[in-house]
């Protein structure tokens, strides 16, 4: 038999108990343990899948090694990561900064060279149409 230590839980959880455990043939004692060692395997799971996204997005662990679940929480966070990305820049500003020219793709589709100062230099074509 396992050793035991007296703790102390709140009335209202030890009435609880009592009222689960009657249901499931469980002491209020059995029902508390239960509850921790439920409660225990929920944290250590989550802890260490949490554990492991972040490993794997500080490029220290490997992505195929995550459960499904996991590599679609590393997903949604590398898009949200990308998106919060390319709303903070301004490569217009960063190149005139630099004072270089730089391309871009217009609202048209074509392919145009900007002065530093996003002054349109030259047309050079349009994007051609990828096949599906």
């Amino acid at each position: 038999m396992a050793q035991t230590i007296p703790t102390r839980v709140t009335t209202e959880l030890f009435d609880t108990a009592k009222v689960i455990g009657d249901m499931t043939s469980r002491s209020a004692a059995q029902q508390i343990e239960h509850w921790a060692r439920i409660g225990r395997e929920i944290e250590l799971a989550s802890t260490l899948a949490q554990r492991d996204i972040a490993a794997v997005l500080s490029g220290s662990m490997d992505y195929d090694s995550l459960a499904t679940e996991e590599q679609a929480v590393v997903r949604a966070k590398w898009a949200r990561l990308l998106r919060e990305r390319r709303e903070s820049l301004d490569l217009e500003r960063d190149f005139g900064l630099r004072g270089e020219t730089y391309v871009d793709v217009d609202d048209e589709g074509n392919i145009v060279r900007h002065s530093p100062q996003g002054d349109v230099i030259e047309i050079i074509g349009g994007l051609e149409p990828t096949a599906e």
